[in-house]
């Protein structure tokens, strides 16, 4: 896949503000596609899309094919006039809601009920003969269920099923006063944890209510979506997606697929995902997914994959692809271990994956994310597929390398080989550009210092310059200046926003995916700035879209 020259800002809908207690696919988000096409920026990075569960983690989904509901906007609903007006009024406490974070415990509560309530409204509309319902809902309903009935169905009847028996763990955890984990292969009764068809569908029978809310919910996400990406294409800004290599172990994919994954005959992972020590996490980081049966996936010819992949390119223009080097080796931890100090490492599909999805599905706009250990077998996989691989500028900066004379690293521009790459100040799973300056010693930010203004600094100028925000924002010049054809930058970075900005940090569980930016960064004065600023770097680098 060859990229054409574009800037672009990683910001995940969560983030977006105005919207009571979580960003959504409402006015806001059509307000950040119009800052970006006046800034001149093409690409709108997001994280993953889907149902978030337990960590409120986007790489840990109940589904790879759904939206999360949490993104759902009830303005619009009404709008359509497919909820009940005062059903969109969020109640006073999620208005009192801290509105630089996400509280996803009081978010999940208001919306979950709420959601349900709207979906019960619109079915029973849509199947009253005597409504004056709008009346191209019901056909397009219809039509996006039959259209993904291929994982809509398990997907509505494993969060139906879940509901329940989460419910029942739940009481037991407050019986033992202890943590009980609801999962499927712990709480279900064996015929609906091992996906017994029968069993399936009588409970889809007789609990057809909360089954088909599922769907609409999913319809009411999946319209929203698509109205948001095709404002963005009509602005000429393309969105960049985001799938975790790896799915979630309490998700519709593992239990409906058990046969695609190492689990032994009770659904219990043998082995689980995670990455060895690195520069992140001294005792790696143990992810815990099940790992996939990669001669199971070859039998039937990757059928799964193949469909997760079309189903992201139906929501996005190009998709950013987690750990990248999984698919050529995966760092495997025995079920069970406390961390991912001791695993092996085993073999994954190589090419043969890819040429399938190609050959169903045409080119394919993949970038990989080429981060942590990458050896020589994983950089031919990423090149003879040809997709663009990730260049981090904060990796780039090493004291011992300085000291030996020059800066080697690959991830800086001057090192850069290729063209067909992207270039970011950092990601999600980074500290911002001015927390990391905030963070390092003084004989490295003076090493920052020099190497992005191009001239000698000592400690104590380098210390001056971050204090003025001067360095965050050569930082963030220097990766648009690149010779990378896709840079991005998160929208952090832009504003010189320290740790308080983190969206992540690897190898923790909690207070994590719940920064949100304020009013002031896209609308007035303030944002007004800074996309004129922007557009000027677009426009001087050649990035303008």
């Amino acid at each position: 896949m060859k990229i054409l020259r574009k800037s672009g800002i990683l910001l995940h809908p969560t983030s977006l503000p105005c919207s009571y207690g979580i960003g959504s696919l409402g006015k806001a988000a059509f307000d950040f596609v119009d800052f970006l096409s006046d800034s001149g920026t093409g690409l709108w990075q997001i994280l993953p899309l889907g149902p978030t569960g337990f960590g409120d983690s986007p790489y840990q989904s109940f589904s790879s094919f759904a939206i999360n509901p949490l993104l759902i906007d009830f303005d619009d609903l009404a709008e359509r006039g497919w909820i009940e007006k005062k059903d969109a009024a969020a109640p006073a406490l999620i208005k009192r809601l801290d509105k630089t974070r996400v509280d996803y415990g009081a978010v999940v509560e208001w919306k979950t009920v709420a959601l349900r309530k709207a979906s019960v409204y619109f079915l029973s509309e849509i199947t009253n003969p005597d409504s004056s319902f709008p009346s191209d809902a019901k056909a397009q309903f219809y039509s996006f269920c039959r259209e993904n009935m291929y994982w809509l169905r398990d997907y509505s009847a494993f969060m139906s099923i879940k509901n329940y028996y989460d419910n029942k763990a739940a009481e037991e955890s407050c019986a033992k006063k202890k943590y009980v984990c609801g999962t499927w292969n712990v709480y279900w009764p064996k015929p609906l944890a091992l996906h017994d068809d029968k069993a399936v569908d009588e409970w889809i029978n007789s609990h057809s209510e909360e089954y088909l809310s599922f769907q609409v919910i999913q319809f009411f996400a999946s319209v929203q979506w698509k109205a948001l990406h095709e404002y963005a294409l009509s602005k000429n800004v393309q969105i960049i997606g985001d799938i975790p290599i790896f799915v979630s172990p309490d998700s519709s994919d593992v239990w409906s697929n058990r046969s695609l994954f190492c689990l032994d005959k009770d659904g219990i992972p043998v082995d689980v995902s995670g990455v060895p020590p690195d520069y992140f996490s001294s005792k790696g980081q143990l992810w815990g997914n099940p790992l996939y049966d990669w001669d199971a996936m070859k039998a039937d010819g990757y059928k799964w994959w193949i469909s997760r992949i079309k189903r992201i390119l139906e929501l996005t223009d190009y998709v950013r692809v987690d750990h990248f080097r999984g698919f050529e080796s995966c760092w495997a931890v025995p079920y069970g271990s406390p961390d991912a100090v001791k695993g092996v490492w085993k073999k994954g599909p190589g090419r043969e994956l890819f040429d399938a999805m190609r050959k169903e599905l045409g080119d394919l706009p993949l970038i990989a994310e080429d981060l942590g250990v990458i050896t020589d077998e994983v950089k031919a996989l990423r090149d003879g597929c040809g997709f663009p691989g990730m260049k981090v500028l904060q990796f780039g900066f090493d004291m011992n390398e300085a000291q030996k004379g020059s800066l080697k690293n690959d991830f800086l521009p001057h090192n850069f080989t290729d063209t067909n790459c992207i270039a970011y100040t950092g990601t999600h799973d980074n500290d911002t550009v001015k927390g990391w300056l905030d963070s390092i010693d003084g004989s490295l930010l003076a090493l920052v210092a020099s190497y992005v203004t191009g001239h000698k600094c000592t400690e104590e100028e380098a210390a001056s310059l971050n204090r003025r925000n001067v360095l965050c924002r050569a930082v963030v010049r220097l990766v648009l200046s690149s010779t990378a054809e896709f840079a991005v930058v998160p929208l952090q970075d832009l504003y010189n926003i320290g740790n308080e900005g983190r969206m992540n940090i690897p190898a923790t569980g909690s207070s994590n995916w719940s920064w949100r930016m304020s009013r002031s960064h896209l609308y007035g004065k303030k944002a007004e700035r800074k996309s004129a600023e922007l557009k000027e770097m677009n426009v001087l680098y050649g990035r303008n879209n």
